[in-house]
This record gives C-alpha cells, structure tokens and sequence, in this order.
C-alpha cells in the first residue's frame, strides 16, 4: 500500500480530527455502492480505509513514523540500509570487498560463507553475536485487511440489535454493536481478512445508521415530533408513542401546546459509559381542515387572549 497520508491526502503531523475528515470525505466519494461499475474506486476504497485504519492506531502509526513498519502494517526489513551502501576504495578492502556500518566485510582473507552462515543459521561459530544483531529473519507478512461498509438500521442501532454480515468467503457472523455506535464508526473483525504466510489479515467494518423517516438522533437522544389532536392537547391524557424498542404510554399534561418537550428517559441510544440517553417528544398539535363543527365552535369562542402579546404585537 500506498504511504498512508498521501492515500488519505493530510499532512504527515495531520491531526486525529483531520483524518476522520479525509476519511470521510473519500470514503463517500469511493463507496462501492456508488462506484458499482468502477472496480478501481473499490481499489481505491479499501485502500483508504487500510490508510486510515493505521493511522487513528497510535501505536501503529507511531511505529509507521518510526520506520518500524510499513504502510501495510508489517515490520519493515531488519536490514534497513545497513547492507546497502557498497563503496569502494580506501580500506584495503579490494575490488571484492564493501564496507558497511563501520567495519569492512570481504577481501583479505575472510570467508565471506563464514559470515553469512552466521547470519542466517548455518553453522554456529564465532559470528553469533553478529548474527543475533542482524540476523532475524523478516516474519512473513499477513494477509491484506478488507473494508466492510454495513448499513444499520436506525433502531437496531440506538438498541445494539446484532447485525448479519457475510464476508467475502462466503461465511456470515452476527456482529455485536458496541454502546456509543455512530454512522463512521470502525470495528475490527480479527483475521477475517484475506490468507497470508503469517496469518489472515482483519476485516474492518465501517457502520453506516440509516436515518429513520421520523426518529432523529441528538448525541446519544432520540428526538421524535408526535402529532397529537386538538382534544389531546386540551383535556390531556396517556396516548402511545413509538420508541426505538416498542410502543410506550406517555401522559400528556392538559392545557398543551404544539412545542411543548416531554422526555422518556432511558429510551434513546446506549452510551460509550455505560447507561442510554433519553427519548425527546415534541407535540405537534393537529388542527384538521374543513372540520364544520370545529369551525363553529371556533367562531363563538372568545377565548384565547393574545398570544402574542409579549411580543409587542
């Protein structure tokens, strides 16, 4: 893979926030849903989600900085550019000999299969410390990670209703929600990704909560306008309201009006700490049209004052 802020487009020093933000923004350009007959944006797309995986891991991205490892999560080479520099002249080394971090190997005598028996695990002898030092052999590298993107349902999410996903071999899981889930939110699934010599790779998915045709989310709350009749708001009483679970009584106090705010408490969306937020409910007073008795009623009726007094009008 690609070096990690370049994919992603930030600044090597970019801060958490500014690659959630480039994530996004690519994530939503690349999705495969909406690149169906693109195969590179699907490429491209699990590309960027690996980017952004190493990289909001601090250690990782840490270790990345460092040099320890590579945009694909392996451990870089142990021989790093120890061995790379072959110079000539000035050392007695001769045509067939190279120096490296400051002492010359070959010519003059030394066996050159001596050393590199020691290196990589032949016969013991005297180079064993030379060997522990720059002999570990590179392990070999797991398999790629596969980017997920999960669509939830509004109201599994807010309740963590177990989702099915099927991976790429075929297999499903049902996949437990975590309290505090958000539309962006990761989870890694460990060694779901594709085979490899040191073991699978991860499946990492992305949750995507559906909007819901009339619940909102605000934080960890759930706001809902419920329409209520003219004779409910007046004369008060229980009436049923829908929450993310199942239908709940809610008492609405006489005398409403269309704004008033009545909370459910513990019915909103489970939160990281523990606990759930709670369920908002605006009434929206519903006056029927081309109702004849209303309107009668209405036009001998004095009441009502002037509401809007206190504005000055």
């Amino acid at each position: 893979m690609a070096d990690p802020y370049s994919t992603l487009g930030v600044a090597r020093g970019a801060s958490e926030a500014d690659i959630k933000k480039a994530y996004r923004k690519l994530a939503k350009e690349l999705h495969p849903d909406r690149n169906k007959d693109n195969p590179k944006a699907a490429e491209r797309f699990s590309q960027v989600t690996g980017a952004y995986d190493l990289l909001t891991d601090k250690e990782k991205r840490a270790r990345f900085d460092r040099g320890e490892i590579d945009a694909d999560g392996n451990p870089t080479s142990p021989f790093g550019a120890g061995f790379g520099g072959a110079r000539g002249g000035g050392g007695g080394g001769g045509a067939g000999g190279f120096r490296s971090q400051g002492f010359d190997v070959g010519g003059d005598g030394v066996d050159m299969s001596d050393i590199f028996e020691g290196l990589f695990g032949g016969r013991g002898g005297g180079g064993g410390g030379f060997a522990s030092g720059f002999g570990r052999r590179q392990p070999p590298p797991r398999g790629a990670n596969v980017a997920y993107r999960l669509r939830v349902p509004f109201v599994d999410a807010a309740a963590l209703v177990p989702q099915r996903i099927t991976l790429g071999d075929g297999k499903t899981i049902d996949l437990k929600l975590s309290p505090g889930v958000e539309d962006g939110t990761q989870m890694r699934l460990s060694g779901k990704g594709e085979a490899g010599q040191g073991g699978a790779g991860d499946a990492i998915v992305t949750i995507e909560i559906v909007p819901h045709r009339f619940f909102v989310r605000e934080g960890d709350d759930v706001r809902l306008d419920l329409p209520v009749t003219l004779v409910e708001a007046v004369k008060g009483g229980p009436v049923k309201v829908p929450t993310v679970e199942k239908p709940v009584m809610l008492t609405i106090p006489a005398g409403s009006t269309s704004g008033k705010v009545l909370r459910l408490k513990g019915k909103g969306f489970h939160r990281k700490g523990g606990g759930r937020g709670d369920q908002l409910v605006t009434l929206m007073v519903d006056v029927p049209a081309g109702d004849a008795a209303l309107q009668q009623f209405v036009e001998s009726w004095h009441g009502g004052g002037n509401p809007r007094e206190a504005m000055g009008v």
